[in-house]
C-alpha cells in the first residue's frame, strides 16, 4: 500500500532528544565533523559530545564553517513559525537544496554539518526542524533570511508555444498571447449584470445556489467583448472538456457574496445593498465584492478544476475551506508591482518561496483523474504543487480577479498550453487539466491596489493609447489613426452615441446615466485631452461642466412609504402632532410620505393617538 499524506507538523524539544533517535554510526559521523571533539564510545557520552558543540562560543563557530547553502537552510527554518525546514519554499526561493537535513535513523543519506541543526521529529517523519533548545541559542546570533523577491517584466512576448495533438500526432505551435485591459470592463460589467439581475433574468439552483446554464450565456451577452472563451469550442479532444464561460460564471457567486443578490425562489434578485449599488461608485463596489469572496463558504472554485474528481461526498472533508485559501492568493498580489506584467509560474514561485499556502486538501488521496482505482492523486508526484494549488492559483486569478479588474492577462487557448500534467497516469487523451491553463501573465491594476487595501483611493486609470481623436465645438468626436481598442471604445460608448464609422458624439442622457453610475466626467475629459493635440473647445468644457452639474443635482435619499389617510383632517392631524409630525411630511391633501426606516416608529405614533395602518 502506498504511504497515506500526512500533513501533520510536530517538533522536537531538545538537541539531546533528536539526537537519541540516532544509530550509533551516525552519531560517529556528526562527531567526526566537529573541530577537536573527543571521541568517547558509549552513546550517552556521544551525545553529550555533540550538545557541548551546540551551545556558547562553539555553536558560533560551528554556524561559521558551514557552507552558504547550509546557513540559507538553518536561516529559513529558524524564523519559521514551526521552525521546520521546507524543502519545497527553499527549492522555489533559491533554485537548489542543500543536504543533510533531517536523517532519520535508518536513512543511508550522508551526515554533513547541517544536520547538526536540522533533525527529524520522528523516525517516521520525512520533516526537519531544529530543536527548540537550540533554537534559543540561534537566534541569539544569526539574522533572518532575506525575503524573496518577484521578477516582473514591462515586454509580454509576441507569442507562446503550445502542444496540440491530433490523434496519437504532438505538434508545437506558436499561438499569439491575447492580452485583455480588465479595469475599465469590470466597472462596465457591473451595472450590465445588476440590470440583469434587477430584471429576473439570472436563474440559480433553489439547493446550490449555481447559476443555470440560461443564466450564464445570458450574462456572457451582456459582457463588453464577450467571455474570455467562445461559448463552443470544437477543437477540444475527446475527454477535454470545453474551457467555456470565465467571467460570466464569476459574476452570480460574486453577487451572491457580497449580498448584492440573493435567490427568490429559482431567480436571483436584488438586496438593498445591490440596489444601493447603482449609484454607488464602481470601484467601491467591486472592493465589496473581493473582500467579502475572500471570507465566503459559499463555493469552492477549486471545484471549476473538474477533471479532478473527489471533491464531493467524503472527499469533501478533507479539503480544506477556501476561505482559509484565498488571503495567500491576496498577499501573493500584494507583492505585486502595479502596471508590470508577471508570469503566472513565477507567481506560483514567489508564492512557495514565501511560505504562502493555498493547500486545497489535506489528503489527496481522496482525489482522483477519472478512475477511482487508478488515477488517486496521492501517490508521490501526483500531487505536486503545479497540479492542485497551481490549478488553485490560475482559477482564482483568471475567475474572479480578472472578472473584479483587478488584474490585466495575457493568456491563449488552454489547449496544450501546460503540458505538466501528461506524466499522470490516464492523461493521453487530455489536453489540459483545467479551464485556466492558458493564463500566462497578469498585471496588477490601480483597480486591484484598491480592492487589496495597498491605497485608499482610487483614480481610474486611461486606456493605453490606439488612436487620435479630435473633438469639435458641436460635441462630435472623430476617431483617426489606428482603430480604438477595446478599453478604448468601451469609455468611449459610456458617454457618446457612434454616428458613423470613427465618429461619435457626446450625448447628455448617456453621460448623465453614467455619473448615476458612480462613473466621473473627469475620466471622460482626460480621455479626451489625451488623445487630443488641441485644448478641448469651449462648448465642450460647458457641456461637461453642466452635465456633471446636473447629474448631481438630486440626491438619493432613501426609500419611503406613500400612505394615504382616509380624510385631510386625519392627514392634517397626523402632519402638524407633535408625535408624528417628526416622522412625516404632507405631500397632498390625503396624502403622507414615510421614510422607510421610520415605519416603525410612526405605527407606534399612530398607535398611541388611536390610529391603526394594516400592513399590505
Amino acid at each position: 500500500m502506498p504511504r497515506r499524506y500526512d500533513s501533520s507538523l510536530s517538533y522536537v524539544a531538545t538537541v539531546a532528544e533528536a539526537l537519541a533517535r540516532l544509530s550509533m554510526d551516525q552519531l560517529r559521523a556528526l562527531v567526526r565533523l566537529l573541530p577537536k571533539a573527543r571521541r568517547p564510545s558509549r552513546k550517552a557520552e556521544v551525545i553529550a559530545e555533540i550538545e557541548r558543540h551546540l551551545a556558547g562560543d562553539l555553536l558560533q563557530a560551528l554556524w561559521g564553517r558551514l557552507g552558504e547553502t547550509e546557513q540559507l537552510a538553518v536561516r529559513e527554518a529558524l524564523y519559521d513559525t514551526q521552525a521546520e525546514f521546507n524543502p519545497r519554499q527553499f527549492r522555489a526561493k533559491y533554485g537548489y537544496l542543500p543536504g543533510g537535513a533531517g536523517i532519520r535513523r535508518h536513512d543511508k543519506a550522508k551526515v554533513t554539518r547541517l544536520s547538526l541543526f536540522l533533525y527529524a521529529p520522528d523516525i517516521r517523519s520525512t520533516r526537519s526542524v531544529i530543536p527548540n533548545d537550540l533554537r534559543s541559542r540561534l537566534r541569539e546570533f544569526v539574522a533572518e533570511a532575506e525575503a524573496p523577491t518577484l521578477s516582473v517584466c514591462d515586454d509580454l512576448p509576441a507569442s507562446v508555444a503550445l502542444r496540440r495533438w491530433r490523434g496519437a500526432s504532438e505538434t508545437i505551435k506558436q499561438v499569439p498571447l491575447v492580452l485583455r485591459d480588465t479595469e475599465h470592463i469590470a466597472r462596465h460589467e457591473l451595472p450590465a449584470v445588476l440590470r440583469l439581475i434587477e430584471a429576473g433574468k439570472v436563474a440559480v439552483s433553489a439547493k446550490t445556489l449555481r447559476p443555470s446554464a440560461a443564466a450564464v450565456r445570458r450574462i456572457g451577452e451582456v459582457l463588453p467583448g464577450g467571455d474570455f472563451f467562445p461559448a463552443t469550442d470544437g477543437d477540444s479532444a475527446s475527454r477535454s472538456p470545453m474551457a467555456g464561460p470565465i467571467r460570466a460564471h464569476a459574476w452570480p457567486w460574486l453577487m451572491q457574496a457580497a449580498k448584492l443578490a440573493e435567490p427568490h425562489g429559482t431567480k436571483l434578485a436584488l438586496t438593498r445593498a445591490g440596489l444601493a449599488a447603482f449609484g454607488a461608485p464602481p470601484e467601491q463596489t467591486l472592493r465589496r465584492l473581493w473582500k467579502r469572496w475572500l471570507t465566503t463558504a459559499l463555493f469552492d472554485e477549486f471545484n471549476r478544476v473538474d477533471v479532478i474528481k473527489g471533491q464531493g461526498g467524503r472527499g469533501r472533508r478533507s479539503m480544506t475551506s477556501p476561505a482559509g485559501r484565498r488571503p495567500a492568493i491576496g498577499e501573493t498580489l500584494a507583492a505585486c508591482p502595479v502596471g508590470r506584467w508577471v508570469s503566472c509560474d513565477e507567481l506560483g514561485r514567489f508564492m512557495r518561496a514565501a511560505g504562502l499556502d493555498c493547500s486545497v486538501t489535506r489528503d489527496p488521496w481522496n482525489l482522483y483523474l477519472f478512475d477511482p482505482e487508478y488515477g488517486r492523486l496521492g501517490y508521490d508526484g501526483y500531487h505536486d504543487w503545479e497540479f492542485l494549488e497551481g490549478r488553485y492559483l490560475l482559477c482564482v486569478l483568471f475567475e474572479y480577479c480578472a472578472t473584479l479588474g483587478m488584474i490585466d492577462v495575457a493568456y491563449t487557448d488552454p489547449h496544450g498550453a501546460r503540458p505538466d500534467f501528461t506524466r499522470l497516469s490516464g492523461t493521453d487523451d487530455l489536453e489540459f487539466l483545467s479551464r485556466y491553463d492558458g493564463l500566462h501573465y497578469v498585471r496588477l491594476t490601480a483597480l486591484g491596489a484598491y480592492c487589496l487595501g495597498l491605497t485608499e483611493s482610487y483614480t481610474p486609470s486611461t486606456p493605453a493609447a490606439s488612436a487620435s481623436l479630435t473633438v469639435y465645438p458641436d460635441l462630435r468626436v472623430q476617431v483617426s489613426g489606428a482603430p480604438l481598442a477595446a478599453a478604448e471604445a468601451l469609455l468611449l460608448e459610456t458617454y457618446a452615441t457612434p454616428e458613423s464609422d470613427g465618429l461619435w458624439r457626446l450625448d447628455h442622457a448617456r453621460t448623465v446615466q453614467a455619473v448615476e453610475g458612480g462613473h466621473e466626467v473627469a475620466e471622460l475629459r482626460a480621455f479626451l485631452t489625451s488623445r487630443d493635440d488641441q485644448d478641448l473647445p469651449e462648448t465642450v468644457e460647458g457641456f461637461l461642466r453642466n452635465t456633471e452639474r446636473k447629474a448631481h443635482a438630486l440626491k438619493h435619499q432613501g426609500n419611503a412609504l406613500l400612505i394615504e389617510c382616509a380624510d385631510a383632517e386625519t392627514a392634517a392631524l397626523l402632519a402638524t402632532d407633535q408625535r408624528t409630525a417628526r416622522l412625516c411630511l404632507r405631500a397632498s391633501d390625503r396624502n403622507l410620505v414615510v421614510p422607510a426606516d421610520s415605519e416603525h416608529a410612526f405605527r407606534n405614533a399612530i398607535h398611541a393617538l388611536g390610529y391603526g395602518m394594516p400592513r399590505s
